[in-house]
């Protein structure tokens, strides 16, 4: 709120600028980023607050939105719900967007108003929590138990360096390669090992399984080399496919059978022993060495062919349509629910909406000629008449988003309905209670109902236990 002044000139009239936006918080996928390991740390993103307006007609800056970098398919829940699913370098979403600045007294000038006095109030930006949870992007999905050699084919096959080492777990992590074959490009994931149980979230569990929901084609990769007794590749591979099932959503992909580590002596003995009972699924079998590299160029054309075939069979993708929905003709933007009082005092109406509830964000109740302004927008816009029509009467106490206060109608046509308002209690002396005192009150009636009904369940339980 700002007057010119200058030499012969004390009341030039206002010239109060209109203060900044808030900054916005906006993800963006960047294809630099691979894990989310980052919001481990940081947990809360803020974007920068607006400044205020100043006098000679000088706006505010705006505050300094953030750009937040996440991997490719990354999910973003609020409230359980699906808020944003990027996927696409590039691909943004503004998730919480910055307030918008108040407006000065220069705004506000009006032809009944020539300089206002005060000036709006910023409102808050948005605020909410949200969850994140990557989803790889990748057409070939490696399907193993920990240390079956996904890590090592992956670096076979592509230019992507996993880490390897020859204990379990060691992928924490999905990997994501490009791999050529012929014309044909595709991306292909080693996610962390399976172990029987990781539907219910067992190891890795679900970590690992949410890595495959995207991938066309599933490779299920076996250690034919493996020390462990009790082990064989078709115990495996069922292992695999129930707790594929126990996810669900992963039946109608093409599976293909990898037998790897060939290599080895006893590896290669045991890809031809087992090959005739893995024959029963149905599905390619490959047997390959990543140390050797035998049987990769085949498997990769494998690969290459199934990803075409699905891709081909996806529905082409239709354009974005701008979706225009005009507001209804008797929509009014606001909401009147009238609600029985607890106790004397209490509020009576409620008036919803996003109009009233900003306004009064914006308001300074300091300010008389403010109150004076929020209580003619809110005739203007047929706050009073729907109050009257659910049966307010000069006095009722009503709540405006976080305010309450007591309604004194100012429309000339509903004080002659409801009688006259009586005296202001913003400008004359009332002996009505303030909002303080009532609070105090209400609060007093609140903890004597508790300490009867306190006192009722102790005696209860005395008599029980008789």
């Amino acid at each position: 709120m700002s007057v010119h002044r200058e030499k012969f000139k004390p009341l030039g009239g206002p010239d109060g600028g209109n203060g900044g936006h808030g900054g916005d918080v906006v993800f963006v996928v960047d294809p630099n980023v691979h894990t989310l390991l980052d919001f481990h740390f940081q947990t809360r993103l803020q974007g920068g607050n607006g400044k205020q307006g100043q006098g000679s007609n000088r706006d505010g800056a705006n505050g300094e939105s953030i750009r937040v970098s996440v991997p490719n398919g990354t999910v973003i829940y609020a409230d359980g719900e699906i808020l944003a699913d990027l996927t696409g370098n590039g691909t943004e979403v503004t998730v919480a967007h910055g307030g918008r600045g108040g407006r000065g007294n220069r705004a506000l000038v009006s032809s009944k108003r020539k300089v206002p006095g005060f000036a709006e109030l910023g409102e808050a930006g948005d605020e909410l929590s949200v969850v994140l949870e990557l989803k790889s992007v990748a057409d070939v999905g490696l399907v193993g138990f920990p240390s079956a050699g996904k890590s090592s084919l992956i670096a076979a096959m592509s230019a992507a360096r996993p880490k390897i080492a020859d204990y379990p777990f060691t992928t924490l992590a999905p990997n994501l390669g490009v791999v050529s074959a012929g014309e044909t490009t595709y991306t292909i994931a080693d996610v962390p090992g399976l172990i029987p149980g990781a539907a219910a979230g067992k190891g890795l569990g679900l970590q690992f399984l949410r890595h495959i929901e995207r991938c066309a084609v599933l490779a299920h990769v076996v250690d034919c080399a493996s020390l462990e007794s009790d082990r064989d590749p078709v115990s495996d591979i069922d292992a695999l496919e129930h707790e594929l099932a126990e996810y669900g959503g992963l039946a109608d992909r093409p599976r293909i059978i990898v037998l790897n580590k060939i290599d080895l002596p006893d590896g290669r003995e045991l890809a031809e022993y087992v090959r005739g009972d893995l024959e029963k699924y149905g599905w390619p079998i490959y047997a390959v060495s990543a140390v050797s590299r035998e049987g990769l160029k085949e498997l990769n054309f494998a690969f290459a062919k199934e990803v075409v075939e699905f891709r081909e069979a996806q529905p082409p993708v239709e354009a974005t349509r701008a979706v225009i929905r005009p507001i209804a003709v008797d929509d009014s933007g606001f909401k009147v629910k009238r609600v029985k009082p607890a106790f004397e005092g209490d509020v009576e109406f409620i008036v919803s909406g996003a109009k009233p509830e900003r306004w009064i964000s914006q308001t300074n109740f300091e300010n008389e000629e403010a109150v004076g302004y929020l209580a003619d927008r809110l005739a203007n816009l047929g706050v009073e008449d729907a109050l009257v029509k659910e049966g307010a009467v000069p006095g009722s106490y009503v709540r405006i988003g976080d305010h309450e206060f007591e309604w004194q109608p100012t429309d000339p046509n509903i004080v002659a309905t409801v009688g006259p308002r009586g005296t202001d209690a913003r400008f004359e002396v009332s002996d009505r209670k303030g909002a303080d005192e009532r609070l105090a009150e209400r609060k007093e009636r609140r903890a004597e109902v508790l300490e009867r009904v306190a006192k009722e369940e102790e005696a209860r339980g005395k008599r029980r236990k008789r």
